[in-house]
């Protein structure tokens, strides 16, 4: 069904003529950077907000796409945790205070 041909065919424009081939290849390393940026942020916002009980940031941390501006925000200046505390497992409780606890198992 998807042979080679047809893909020939299909991308031919692509790199011919008018220089979107390198244009595509820089932008396509920066989209991937971006990407990976983004979501790292984003999955380690939504889950400190899972742990700490905060549906609401959890909410919008979900559908609202910042690249990451917004997770940062909330990691650092909301949830106020230190950077030694997002990978330590150590969760400050957001309904009693700012008093970091290990999670319950």
């Amino acid at each position: 069904m998807f042979t080679k041909e047809f893909f020939m065919h299909y991308f031919q424009g692509l790199d011919s003529g008018i220089g979107f081939g390198p244009a595509m290849a820089v932008f396509g390393g920066l989209f991937f950077v971006a990407l990976v940026w983004s979501l790292f942020w984003k999955g380690l916002a939504l889950w400190h907000s899972a742990r700490r009980g905060e549906q609401w940031w959890f909410l919008a941390l979900l559908v609202i796409n910042t690249m990451g501006i917004l997770e940062i925000v909330y990691l650092f200046g909301f949830a106020k945790l230190k950077f030694d505390q997002l990978f330590s497992g150590i969760f400050p409780d957001a309904t009693k205070g700012d008093k970091p606890h290990a999670p319950q198992q």
